[in-house]
């Protein structure tokens, strides 16, 4: 072979994509494509309904979300920030308890707090039930109290569940600040408050404003939550238009409004911290001292740290776990069994396959070096902020008309009728999974893969290693830890998740998610109660994980 004709076939195998990076630009499309769809069934729907919606019900259901997102970034902002405070800056009775204790909400689904909230508070619970027997009160018209399903009471149960985004975040960033600092504020006369206010709040607000965020897009994706306390969203509004009125151009619209909404949330968020940077000058950095709290003051710190704890976990575990045994009938259930097989199988095969996507395409694009697959990795992320009904929309839609398609084309070619594949099984709830919590295989695969040094990598390929073999024999070993971990953090998102499970199940498909769900709608808290324990058991596995990594 001559020279020029070996060149040239060199120049044909760069020009042609290798496997890896060809595999991770397919994984990268099949992530952003329910993004995609949303937004063109939105800009082109079957029956456009914009002039009715603005005329009509979308400046409520906007009005009614930015009003619950105000409230949860505020309320759980200053739960989440003062708590992490107190927690790294003084000792007081129950501070080592409790600096691990208030991150236990995370393991209990917002719409399972809002269960417990209504049934501790409704008028036949314990604390009306306890007011009517002290005062001697015989019905509800012989005194007044607040209503229980309403927007301030959704505030309250999302704040109590996602306050612990905010605290984590709020308390590492505290625990980094200097001692210098605290101290000269000191010196010039500063008091508590001061220092928190002028020092320690402004040198954390991008962590605080991150965590805020948070938890402000987990209230906009919230819909068990705001269906049970009838507050009408933009969430609530997809399922509306889509299930009761039958237009599913109309609900993709609304779809694509939350994701602007969404997608302006979080660049409000990245622009507030731009120009946010803080270097430590020091050589000798000091952390800050905590100072020992006394008397009173040392009892209401305890008390402050308490009382978003008991909100958040305490009263709804507590009241979850005594329907549980007063209803021990429901452990026998045999629909309580399948659909912990089905939560079991569908978010286990969920998992896998987002991790092993995850591993793939930070693989493939570290392979290519190419400036494309780059920018596309972060753009993958998006999936994680988007409400899963907004992923349900955009996934449902074009998969039942592929699925269709399918079908009359299997049936036109061999006579034989399969049916509905694709929306008729799991299928879709795996591809929904696999879309919404891509960022956190994504992210735990990046960051295991950077910290392995190149110079393996090469050696093994110098030695006559495949790309393939050098994955599973380098990479594989020194990020077993970070996959072990991301698998189970998908798994039990998947275990909690609600929106997107209830659009795109199979019909009579039920998870844990989707029995709680629908045995609270019906008022029958005894038969949630089952399902509802066992996605809180899940949950504080991944909180225990959490916690062991942020010690």
């Amino acid at each position: 072979m001559s020279p020029a004709e070996h060149t040239a076939r060199s120049g044909r195998r760069r020009a042609m994509p290798e496997p890896w990076s060809l595999g991770a630009a397919v994984i990268a499309i099949l992530v952003l494509a329910p993004i995609v769809a949303v937004i063109w069934i939105a800009l082109f729907p079957s029956e456009n309904i914009w002039p009715h919606l603005l005329a009509t019900t979308l400046p409520r259901y906007f009005g009614t979300t930015l009003m619950l997102m105000a409230g949860v970034g505020a309320l759980a902002g200053s739960a989440g920030a003062g708590a992490a405070w107190l927690i790294s800056r003084y000792t007081f009775p129950g501070r080592r308890w409790l600096e691990w204790l208030l991150l236990l909400p995370l393991a209990i689904p917002a719409y399972v707090g809002a269960y417990a909230l209504v049934d501790f508070l409704e008028y036949a619970g314990p604390v009306q039930t306890g007011l009517r027997h002290l005062f001697g009160w015989r019905s509800a018209r012989d005194y007044w109290f607040p209503e229980i399903r309403s927007l301030g009471a959704a505030v309250i149960v999302l704040s109590a569940a996602l306050y612990p985004y905010v605290y984590l975040l709020a308390r590492n960033a505290f625990r980094e600040q200097s001692g210098a600092s605290e101290e000269v504020a000191r010196s010039l006369g500063a008091g508590a408050f001061g220092r928190f206010w002028r020092v320690g709040l402004p040198l954390a607000r991008p962590a605080i404003a991150a965590g805020m965020a948070i938890a402000m897009m987990e209230s906009v994706n919230d819909f068990g939550t705001v269906d049970y306390f009838a507050v009408q969203t933009l969430t609530t509004g997809i399922f509306s238009v889509w299930l009761q009125s039958n237009n599913a151009g109309g609900a993709a619209q609304i779809a694509s409004t939350v994701l602007a909404l969404v997608i302006l949330l979080v660049l409000f968020e990245k622009t507030s911290r731009r120009r946010m940077r803080f270097f430590n000058l020091s050589t000798r950095h000091r952390p800050v001292e905590r100072r020992t709290l006394h008397g009173g003051a040392a009892w209401l710190a305890t008390l402050a740290c308490i009382l978003p704890f008991a909100m958040g976990f305490v009263l709804p575990a507590a009241v979850i776990l005594s329907h549980a045994l007063d209803n021990a009938r429901f452990w026998s259930d045999g629909a309580l069994w399948k659909a912990v097989w089905h939560t079991v199988s569908v978010g286990g095969i969920a998992s896998v396959v987002t991790v092993l996507g995850g591993v793939f395409l930070v693989y493939g694009v570290r392979l290519s070096g190419r400036a494309l697959p780059r920018l596309l990795l972060p753009a993958t992320t998006i999936g994680y902020a988007a409400p899963g009904a907004v992923l349900g929309v955009g996934i449902l839609i074009p998969l039942a008309a592929l699925d269709h398609a399918l079908a009359d084309t299997v049936e036109t070619v061999t006579g034989h009728d399969i049916g509905l594949v694709l929306t008729g099984s799991a299928f879709a709830l795996v591809l929904a999974y696999f879309v919404r919590f891509f960022a956190i295989a994504q992210g735990a695969a990046d960051a295991a893969m950077g910290r392995v040094s190149p110079n393996l990598a090469h050696a093994a390929r110098s030695l006559g290693r495949t790309r393939g073999r050098t994955l599973a024999e380098i990479y594989y070993p020194l990020m077993r830890a970070s996959v072990a971990s991301a698998l189970l953090l998908v798994f039990v998102d998947c275990v909690k998740e609600l929106p997107a499970t209830l659009l795109l199940r199979p019909f009579n498909y039920e998870t844990l998610a989707t029995r709680v769900h629908d045995q609270a709608s019906l008022e029958n808290l005894g038969g949630a109660a089952p399902a509802a324990i066992l996605v809180i058991a899940v949950g504080l596995v991944a909180v225990g994980m959490l916690a062991r990594a942020n010690r």
